[in-house]
């Protein structure tokens, strides 16, 4: 005898006499063990012998006197899961919504920021709304024409503020806890999930939950640096300075990564005297040095004051300021006096501290991220990491497919990897920053030909008819094959040009069959045929619209 155990959702019952008959109709069949059939659940329970009956008769039965109409339905048992999924969010509600697909009992459990993570919460919703705001605040006094004399701008900062929280409350309900409210074999607890065994995680120091498989979507938090009283100045992060509504006076921001840039840009437009400190010798220095000589130019000419090569080796406060006491690119310290706020943007840390890995032997890389390979699988066969907790790419979109394939490949047997060589990305500085595929110093490093051409938006039509020639494209070709390896972008608005050399990256198109495409005059997007063409011809010289 094999036992198993169907639960059925069942409509058209009137009363309990209801509940009477079918169970009376489900004694009639052979095979069936047990049956508890309720009418003010309109569910029942069936234990039944799979080698005597399947569900499917099982449901006909009950069905058999066109009263009652049976559908199986999922049980979760509050301890046990099919999945139990770490995390609050994208990833975590990516990897919860194909759980749904599959009728998978799932529990997702979310310490920390609330659900919806970083992105709805504090990172990518927030920032690029107020980067927005700071926008049109800055083309209310600025013109790049001589004919056009802006009139001038009233900032009411606290009202932008909480502009930005209701949009972030709104987007957090309609994204993320509305799309999951009628998943019935979902169940949300809030609360930190440790560790006991491979098997088992325990939920706020006290509740026992287990399951066949795991995901780890727990993000990453700001990395706050060991620096002597930097604890004690009441610096912010994106998590605080986000929700200020008091605009601060000025802000220095450690760290000229994206987030300290964004940052950055934001704030000053809206009218904050911005400072940035960074320890190295330049802006983005994962890029190649021309995009940071390039954006830091124009975030200069905006007010923005930059301190390459000073590390912060000490912060004191004096009564409402604060003191930095810096090391300079030549040695010497000086005293930097920040009369508002400190702002710390010195990268990310993968949040794994409290989930107790060090009792089942998870292996983490040298940075302290969860190791994963292309199908997110960690070391341990029924344990996955997805999202920025990973050595994988950190960003929101690329969480969220992790999210899918994880669940697929846990449960269906599949082996979707997930392939980053053409990811487009963009940082939401003005000029944007924005690229797909290798840099010419990564395709060196990797042995790879190439060759390279950039064109400025100096010679690109649509630029010089809006008067504003800020930055350049640049793509990265293999000379033996003449397809793609990889482009940068610095322009205004250059985040949407990405996404067609991206795909151009991943299907192979050609440099040749980009400049021989057409391109409508007078759009950005014709810089991407003009630098095509300058690989073999000197663009300058060409006539609009040439080939």
């Amino acid at each position: 005898m094999k036992e198993n155990k169907i639960f059925l959702e069942i409509s058209g019952m009137t009363c309990d006499h209801c509940a009477v008959s079918i169970e009376k109709l489900l004694e009639k069949k052979k095979g069936i063990l047990s049956k508890k059939v309720s009418y003010a659940k309109s569910k029942s329970e069936v234990s039944f012998d799979t080698e005597v009956i399947s569900k499917e008769e099982i449901i006909n039965g009950v069905n058999q006197g066109n009263h009652y109409k049976a559908k199986e339905t999922i049980h979760i048992n509050s301890r046990h899961f099919d999945l139990i999924i770490i995390g609050g969010g994208s990833a975590a509600f990516s990897a919860a919504i194909k759980a749904n697909e599959l009728g998978l009992t799932t529990l997702l459990v979310n310490g920390g920021l609330d659900f919806g993570g970083t992105c709805v919460n504090v990172g990518c919703v927030p920032s690029k709304t107020l980067l927005r705001a700071g926008e049109t605040a800055y083309h209310a006094t600025h013109s790049n024409f001589a004919g056009i004399k802006p009139r001038g701008v009233d900032i009411d900062f606290a009202q932008v503020i909480k502009g930005k929280k209701q949009l972030v409350k709104t987007l957090q309900q309609k994204k993320y806890m509305d799309v999951v409210s009628d998943f019935k074999n979902l169940q949300m607890i809030k609360g930190w999930a440790e560790f006991m065994d491979d098997k088992t995680i325990l939920i706020n120091g006290k509740d026992e939950y287990t399951a066949i498989k795991f995901i780890i979507a727990t993000g990453a938090t700001t990395n706050i640096p060991d620096i002597e009283g930097l604890k004690d100045i009441g610096y912010l992060t994106n998590v605080t300075l986000f929700d200020l509504e008091e605009k601060p006076t000025s802000i220095t921001i450690m760290g000229a990564g994206f987030i300290g840039l964004e940052i950055a840009m934001a704030y000053n437009r809206l009218g904050v005297q911005t400072r940035i400190i960074e320890f190295t010798d330049r802006v983005l220095r994962t890029q190649t040095p021309d995009i940071s000589i390039e954006l830091q130019k124009h975030l200069g000419n905006e007010g923005i004051e930059f301190l390459p090569n000073f590390r912060a080796v000490k912060f004191e406060k004096s009564g409402d300021d604060t003191l930095i006491y810096c090391k300079c690119p030549d040695g010497i310290f000086t005293k930097l006096t920040e009369p508002g706020k400190v702002v710390v943007a010195s990268g990310t840390k993968p949040n794994t501290q409290k989930l107790g890995l060090h009792n089942i032997g998870l292996q983490l890389t040298q940075s302290g991220h969860i190791q994963v390979n292309e199908m997110m699988e960690t070391n341990l066969n029924n344990i996955y990491a997805v999202g920025d907790v990973t050595n994988a790419p950190a960003f929101v979109y690329t969480a969220a497919f992790e999210g899918k394939i994880a669940v697929e490949n846990a449960f269906t047997g599949s082996e979707i990897k997930a392939d980053y060589l053409s990811l487009p990305w963009v940082v939401f500085t003005d000029p944007q920053v924005a690229g797909a595929g290798l840099d010419e110093a990564q395709a060196s490093a990797q042995n790879i030909p190439f060759e390279v051409s950039k064109i400025l938006l100096s010679d690109v039509p649509r630029s010089i008819a809006a008067n504003d020639i800020r930055g350049f494209i640049k793509l990265i070709r293999n000379p033996e094959t003449d397809k793609l390896l990889g482009a940068r972008i610095v322009a205004p608005e250059g985040g949407e040009l990405i996404q067609q050399l991206s795909m151009a990256i991943k299907y192979g198109i050609t440099v040749k069959e980009l400049a021989e495409s057409f391109y409508p005059y007078l759009t950005l997007a014709e810089g991407i045929k003009l630098a095509a063409i300058t690989f073999g011809k000197d663009v300058s010289k060409l006539s609009c619209c040439a080939s």
